[in-house]
């Protein structure tokens, strides 16, 4: 994977369609310390801790899971990770995005950095993509 993941040299992903590439690092500076994702100039930041949260909810779902990514303002299909990502049950009782207006797409751009960190497999059709823990 290119990058190191860092600010000064981000990861260089691609969404699960394979259509878009961004660039994501950890930010361990921030409180909360934050996965921020540059998706052309637009900046969006998830609170760091999904990467292992979505892990363990994933392994405890057992099987493949939707991803079914949508935009803050569309309400998330349920049993898909972009609702769970938005859940009052969900660890941190709620979104994990941090910038309010952008707090959605987690499916979109999570999934590409826990694929890249090996935490997950994620599928790569042109819609209705899923993803498992490793």
């Amino acid at each position: 994977m290119p990058g190191k993941g860092t600010k000064a040299d981000p990861w260089v992903l691609k969404t699960p369609p394979g259509t878009s590439e961004f660039k994501a690092y950890r930010d361990e500076s921030l409180n909360p310390q934050a996965l921020v994702c540059w998706v052309g100039k637009t900046q969006l930041s998830y609170d760091l801790r999904c990467l292992n949260d979505l892990h363990a909810a994933l392994k405890k779902h057992g099987d493949w899971m939707e991803l079914g990514s949508a935009d803050e303002q569309k309400p998330a299909r349920e049993g898909t990770v972009e609702a769970w990502g938005r859940s009052a049950k969900n660890p941190v009782g709620g979104w994990y995005g941090l910038k309010k207006g952008l707090r959605g797409r987690f499916a979109m751009y999570v999934p590409p950095v826990m694929e890249a960190l090996k935490l997950a497999e994620v599928e790569h059709n042109p819609k209705n993509n899923r993803m498992r823990a490793l």
